[in-house]
């Protein structure tokens, strides 16, 4: 091929091509003319391609049937014009579908660390699990209280948060498992009470509850809505209804995964309060204060806004046009 001989050819075409291609409104006979320079470039795109390979009239023609397929298909929605309908919409409509079962795990974890913990302080032996006479009063007297202070807020915060939003997720990703989430809720529950029962029977139970009510709030709370997210996805599986198990389990994790975005802010905000707040000097009432505006912020952004949301006809799950068509069917 003469390159040049084959770029005089088809100039004309070209130059038709680009200024089609830098327009952004059209007549119907200038988008049918777009339509049909695009195809015959991309045709001469393929042939200096295959014969000559890379080349700077190769190249031009590239850029002008990357402009021209841009009008045509559009472009994809700016990620920050997406960010108020996800906030106000999409997730808080997510996390009002979970909040009768986010309340039933509140119960159960309660029960279940009262249980563990009445039983580990009433039965001989148990607590000797935990180490030592000597390890022991070490935990209740110097371990539990350093622990918020031991490192700089901003490493501790970092700390504590990635490692809660990593469980929150890990709960919701591995829902479908269908005892992974039940177990670590179990496991979460187990702790506090047996933790509890320690510091209870040396004479510290206040000192425990002073410790984690600033920001366990908003922390545990945040983690119950995760298992309440992975249960919920694990049911869709189980319990489809009229849609096929696929179909359940694609909406649902959809919908119920972008929980997992709204629960690393939150437990960003107790990893805050846990890292900064906790430690500070502050009369115990101001601090448990704080998380408790925290969690009450969190439970109005679940229960209100979530509630209009939901009863504007939002479930959490991406648009049609974002994910994608449901299904195949016949014209």
């Amino acid at each position: 091929m003469d390159l040049d001989a084959y770029s005089a050819a088809h100039r004309t075409e070209w130059d038709d091509l680009a200024r089609l291609g830098a327009k952004r409104r059209f007549t119907g006979d200038e988008a049918d003319d777009l339509i049909e320079r695009y195809q015959s470039g991309a045709t001469d795109l393929s042939a200096i391609k295959t014969t000559v390979g890379e080349s700077a009239q190769g190249e031009r023609l590239s850029l002008g049937l990357s402009r021209a397929r841009l009008r045509f298909t559009g472009t994809g929605r700016n990620l920050a014009s997406q960010l108020p309908q996800f906030f106000g919409l999409q997730l808080p409509a997510a996390l009002y579908r979970l909040r009768w079962l986010c309340l039933a795990i509140v119960v159960a974890t309660g029960i279940i660390a009262v249980l563990y913990g009445v039983w580990a302080a009433s039965t001989p032996g148990v607590l000797s699990h935990y180490g030592t006479a000597a390890q022991r009063d070490q935990f209740v007297n110097q371990d539990f209280v350093n622990y918020y202070s031991d490192h700089t807020p901003s490493s501790f915060t970092g700390q504590v948060w990635t490692n809660n939003a990593l469980i929150a997720v890990e709960c919701i990703a591995f829902g479908i498992i269908g005892v992974y989430a039940p177990y670590l809720l179990f496991q979460n529950a187990q702790r506090l009470g047996m933790d509890g029962a320690l510091m209870g029977t040396h004479g510290r139970l206040d000192i425990f509850f002073l410790y984690i009510a600033p920001h366990g709030q908003l922390e545990l709370y945040s983690l119950f809505t995760a298992g309440a997210a992975g249960l919920a996805i694990f049911w869709a599986w189980i319990a489809p209804g009229a849609r096929s198990r696929a179909q359940a389990l694609a909406e649902q994790g959809r919908a119920l995964f972008t929980v997992a975005i709204g629960l690393t802010l939150s437990l960003l905000v107790s990893g805050i309060i846990e890292g900064v707040v906790t430690r500070q000097p502050w009369p115990w009432p101001v601090k448990i204060g704080i998380g408790t505006v925290a969690l009450a912020g969190f439970l109005f952004y679940q229960w209100v806004i979530g509630r209009r949301a939901y009863r504007a006809g939002e479930t959490g799950d991406l648009e049609q046009f974002e994910a994608g068509a449901r299904r195949i069917v016949a014209a």
